[in-house]
């Protein structure tokens, strides 16, 4: 039998409820994954495309107007808040975490089901998190094994850094992926990334949300892989922490600028340049996202454009796999 769009509403809510109870907060989430209230303050002078741009200045208006439809910065503990959010969107079927926030300060660890493609990248756009890494309602106890490359990947990182995962909260996603929850110390902000550990593994964090388990979506339903239920999110391995949270670099190396740069992005288009066939895309968007969140995106797009020509993609193809890298990049997922 469907589940109607009532039916999924309520369950959200009742998932949503004891999440919050549990210390996650949380918002309501349309069947797209995306924050199912707009912004007030999407149709005033100034406002522009950003959803919650303050009118007038400058500034991003956080929730401090008093009004929902600040995305992630509504997200609440509060049962008497969460329920007026969900009354004000009851088409949300679904629900957001917020990661980084206390007391969990969750980090979600996301291990896609396929190789990544500029496809997968729009469908992710709105996922965990953000889709970023989060359930029971519906389907059945278990999924599809997320693909060797990012499993392996992760195992890779582990044997290298010397670092295991503990046992903690997993999320089954409806494409056959997961999503590893972990918590983090207070003081310690995890950026969202989107394959900066390795192609396929994507990274939830301060200002990202993911999506919770009893969520039903326009792709089928989240829920905790078996053995979750009743666990918490174990704590982050120092050694995989320190991945997460990469040092920041100096935006001038010297008296010249950004020395460092030149370099490094022909790191990134060499990168590229070894692609073979089947794995051409993935690269392309691996490496886009690393120089647009080194902020050099732009500077090297059309540097990225030809090398990926010249392994074989068409311009068409390449300018949309670094839009992609552009969009991922740019805020929480």
């Amino acid at each position: 039998m469907a589940i109607t769009a009532p039916h999924s509403t309520t369950l959200a809510l009742a998932h949503a409820l004891s999440a919050a109870e549990s210390g996650f907060p949380v918002i309501p989430l349309s069947p797209s994954k995306l924050p199912a209230l707009r912004s007030p303050h999407r149709n005033e002078p100034g406002s522009g495309a950003t959803s919650g741009q303050r009118a007038g200045g400058p500034g991003m208006c956080r929730g401090e107007c008093g009004l929902p439809g600040h995305g992630v910065h509504d997200a609440t503990t509060d049962p008497a808040a969460v329920r007026a959010l969900f009354a004000a969107a009851p088409w949300a079927t679904g629900y957001g975490i917020a990661c980084g926030r206390a007391p969990h300060h969750l980090i979600g660890v996301d291990l896609d089901v396929t190789p990544t493609t500029a496809a997968s990248a729009h469908s992710r756009a709105g996922d965990h998190a953000g889709d970023h890494a989060g359930d029971h309602a519906g389907g059945s106890n278990s999924a599809p094994d997320p693909t060797p490359d990012s499993v392996a990947a992760l195992q890779q990182l582990a044997f290298q850094h010397l670092f295991t995962l503990p046992e903690t909260v997993v999320v089954l996603t409806p494409s056959g992926g997961r999503h590893i929850w972990l918590s983090g110390p207070s003081g310690i902000t995890v950026p969202n990334s989107a394959g900066r550990l390795a192609p396929g593994i994507d990274v939830r964090g301060a200002g990202g949300y993911l999506v919770g388990p009893g969520s039903v979506t326009a792709r089928g339903a989240y829920r905790l892989a078996p053995g979750s239920a009743g666990l918490t999110p174990a704590p982050c391995p120092r050694a995989l922490l320190r991945l997460l949270t990469p040092p920041e670099r100096g935006r001038h190396s010297g008296p010249g600028g950004h020395r460092g740069r030149p370099a490094q992005g022909h790191g990134l288009v060499q990168f590229v340049l070894a692609a073979h066939a089947g794995q051409r895309n993935t690269r392309l968007l691996w490496a886009a996202c690393r120089a647009y969140e080194h902020g050099f995106g732009d500077s090297l797009l059309e540097t990225l454009v030809d090398a990926a020509v010249r392994t074989g993609l068409t311009e068409r193809e390449a300018r949309a796999t670094i839009a992609s890298a552009s969009r991922l990049t740019a805020g929480p997922a």
